[in-house]
């Protein structure tokens, strides 16, 4: 567990096409200063806007993650933030020529090794945690999200498709960048293929292919390389979560438990969470605490 912000090393620059939009985007990583958190610029508009990455700034999450401000959109943005997160990055400045982070593989891969390859930079500044001291809980039409006191940051991901390639899955994890980059950055989206020909139809996933999407039918894996992983389908789940979960602004002391979950219900966690003071504190850790039995 780092106790110091951190922020990349240098430079990183990636380019690909946004998912749903299909557009050819460019990006660029910039280190940032203690304190300025995780934020994105719209070069490509008048006056180059920025917005924070923050779950206040959230204005869709249907298909993806998407945060706003006065007019203009970021999005699909939560591999990127999973990487964030599971890197112990605080501080960076992203600069991205359209409105839709490029989807890259469709996983968090080439961000993750990219940022690995430019450095990590340790800052003067101490991190500050939620410390989760009580349960919060919310559950709706069989979905759950809570969280419960833990002296690290865990997640657990249950999945439950009815499919027979994927079926009910489950994950838990601590992250840390090691258990990131090995176990969870290279995990796929992944989607039906009758879902794929009626998004087409609505002039969706115009960017996506068998290059970037795990793509299965009534009873096959289309893409002929096959998974990653046998539990690919969780362990992306489990990314995207973390990706969500990154837009409360600071990193987390709890273990997340989430069941049937998506954008939408990870949202409005994050909102519960928020709301409800009395079950967290914010505390900079000098050390690994011990969370009360």
């Amino acid at each position: 567990m780092h106790f110091k912000q951190r922020t990349v090393a240098g430079l990183i620059n990636c380019s690909g096409v946004g998912i749903h939009s299909g557009k050819k985007v460019n990006l660029t990583i910039k280190p940032a200063p203690i304190n300025h958190g995780i934020k994105f610029k719209r070069i490509d508009l008048p006056d180059s806007p920025s917005i924070s990455a923050h779950f206040t700034m959230v204005v869709d999450t249907s298909l993806a993650t998407v945060i706003g401000y006065n007019g203009f959109i970021v999005s699909t943005i939560e591999h990127l933030m999973a990487t964030f997160a599971g890197l112990s990055i605080d501080n960076a400045l992203v600069e991205i020529d359209g409105y839709e982070m490029p989807i890259m593989d469709g996983s968090a891969e080439v961000f993750t090794s990219s940022i690995m390859a430019a450095g990590i930079k340790e800052q003067a500044g101490q991190r500050c945690f939620f410390v989760v001291k009580e349960p919060i809980e919310l559950k709706e039409n069989g979905k759950f999200v809570g969280i419960y006191p833990e002296s690290s940051f865990k997640i657990t991901c249950d999945i439950d498709y009815d499919h027979p390639l994927v079926k009910k899955q489950s994950y838990t994890i601590e992250l840390c960048e090691e258990v990131f980059e090995h176990e969870i950055c290279r995990a796929r989206t992944f989607g039906f293929l009758h879902e794929y020909e009626e998004m087409k139809s609505f002039g969706l996933a115009r960017g996506c292919s068998l290059d970037n999407v795990v793509v299965i039918d009534k009873e096959n894996i289309l893409n002929k390389d096959g998974l990653r992983y046998k539990d690919e389908f969780v362990r992306h789940k489990l990314l995207d979560c973390i990706g969500d979960f990154a837009l409360l602004g600071m990193p987390v002391l709890g273990h997340i438990k989430v069941s049937k979950s998506g954008h939408f219900f990870n949202h409005a966690f994050l909102k519960k969470f928020f709301a409800q003071k009395e079950s967290w504190e914010t505390s900079i850790i000098q050390d690994v605490v011990e969370m009360p039995k």
